[in-house]
């Protein structure tokens, strides 16, 4: 366990922010493995593909829910020296994450094609992102069990074994994909299906590594099967902050849905080429994401111990840390789009769309920076209602103009990117001035009422130095 209450925010940040990073674009990377294969089957397979994964918005909803519900409860814990509470966090969580893995295994059997037809742009890539939704959500079922792990390590600030697994994982995906996929080696290409397969398979076995470390190393909380059965208050507990937070996936799913269907009507070339772009626009925005994210378990861990002071300061440098980021990686994009999304596609069209998406949206960047560092820090303080509130702003007020500008004669799908900016600033403007009203709630104690906080009087292990 790491203590995060003291020593240099900045240092701290820094020193989660690459290997969270790393474990993120491990992920990315294994979705633009698939789409780059697959772009030799042609449009439909890159559209299906990429729709497809947009499903992975809905789950990643789910994951959230545990995630966030477990960062913000066992970091507040370690704050405040519980570390008793810590452990039924963490074993409810893995509870919760059994169900929800078993749900999403039905609900991907039972409504993948149903999905399909309700957003392609025709048969052919109904199909291909059926075959891949149903081979590919194994992989997303095994995530809930490495969300709750890797939550609970970062929570006590150890951040490297879960990026390890992660890389490792994206190693096998890369190795696996042209075999199944095209057929490298064996002369039996899966197609789609084999993108999808690839996926589960390394997810799989990186589930696998990072549950034989955890039980081999971790000692500040561990797996305890007598735990595991549902105790209604800590599983509200958990919902109450993992909620909101999963809402805001959920909407981001639906952001995408919508995007989807306003494009259908300008064919697959249209979907492919925003799949693509959409894609490498999440890949970029990683290093701005992980330092959002590793100031949230500094804030809930302060938070814990009461040192609002220290809270405040987190998000000032996480804040200025991305904005600086997202304002290198917005000039690029406007720069040099090519660089970034080069061989993905050999359709001329399909990559002037993604050209054009990628050069309008990235105009984006510093507000969704913002947005990032603001949605930690609610983490980190417990409640993450304040992000639901601003994710539903943005879909009303991106979702229901673009549904409506795409009935108009002269429509162009210029017209839904920079709807998009608007509804993003609008988003992060109202982000900051929830955040500054949340603080004013939860960080104005006086010193008397910090004071007499009582501390657990749990044993607690000694701090140790992260593992390697």
């Amino acid at each position: 366990m790491k203590d995060l209450t003291n020593g240099s925010i900045v240092r701290h940040i820094l020193a989660m922010a690459p290997p969270i990073m790393a474990g993120m674009v491990s992920i990315m990377i294994c979705q633009l493995v698939d789409l780059y294969f697959v772009s030799g089957l042609g449009d439909a397979a890159v559209a299906g593909v990429a729709a497809a994964g947009n499903a992975g918005f809905l789950i990643n909803a789910l994951m959230q829910v545990l995630g966030v519900g477990t960062v913000a409860l066992i970091a507040h814990a370690v704050g405040r020296k519980d570390r008793s509470d810590a452990n039924l966090i963490f074993n409810q969580a893995v509870a919760l994450s059994m169900l929800f893995g078993l749900l999403t295994l039905v609900a991907g059997a039972a409504l993948s094609r149903l999905y399909m037809r309700s957003i392609a742009a025709d048969q052919a890539t109904i199909e291909a992102g059926t075959t891949y939704l149903l081979w590919f959500m194994p992989a997303l079922a095994l995530e809930f069990v490495m969300q709750v792990i890797a939550s609970a390590l970062r929570a006590t600030g150890i951040v490297r074994p879960a990026m390890l697994v992660r890389v490792v994982a994206v190693v096998i995906n890369i190795a696996l994909a042209p075999v199944l996929i095209s057929g490298w080696g064996t002369g039996y290409a899966l197609g789609v299906a084999g993108a999808g397969l690839a996926s589960s398979i390394a997810v799989a076995i990186g589930a696998l590594m990072l549950l034989a470390y955890f039980r081999k190393v971790e000692r500040y909380v561990g797996f305890n099967a007598t735990q595991w059965r549902p105790q209604p208050r800590q599983l509200k507990r958990i919902l109450n902050v993992g909620l909101p937070a999963g809402g805001e996936f959920a909407m981001m799913f639906i952001l995408m849905a919508v995007v989807y269907y306003v494009l259908r009507d300008f064919g697959a070339a249209a979907q492919a080429g925003f799949g693509i772009g959409q894609r490498m626009l999440g890949l970029i925005q990683m290093p701005a994401l992980a330092v959002a994210l590793a100031a949230g378990p500094i804030a809930g861990q302060n938070m814990g111990a009461a040192n609002g002071a220290r809270v405040r300061e987190t998000f000032v440098k996480a804040a200025l840390t991305t904005t600086v980021i997202m304002i290198g990686f917005m000039i690029l994009a406007q720069l040099k789009p090519e660089l970034l999304l080069a061989g993905f596609s050999n359709d001329r069209e399909t990559m002037a769309i993604a050209y054009l998406f990628l050069r309008i949206i990235s105009l984006n960047m510093v507000a969704q920076g913002l947005i990032f560092t603001c949605s930690s820090m609610f983490q980190g303080l417990g409640n993450t209602k304040p992000v639901l509130l601003s994710s539903a702003t943005r879909v009303l007020t991106y979702s229901l103009p673009a549904i409506w500008l795409s009935t108009w004669p002269g429509f162009r799908m210029e017209y839904v990117w920079y709807l998009s900016i608007a509804a993003t600033t609008l988003q992060a403007v109202l982000s900051l001035w929830l955040l500054r009203r949340e603080f004013r709630k939860r960080l104005a104690l006086p010193p008397k009422e910090k004071a007499a906080e009582p501390a657990s009087p749990e044993p607690v292990a000694p701090l140790a130095r992260e593992p390697a």
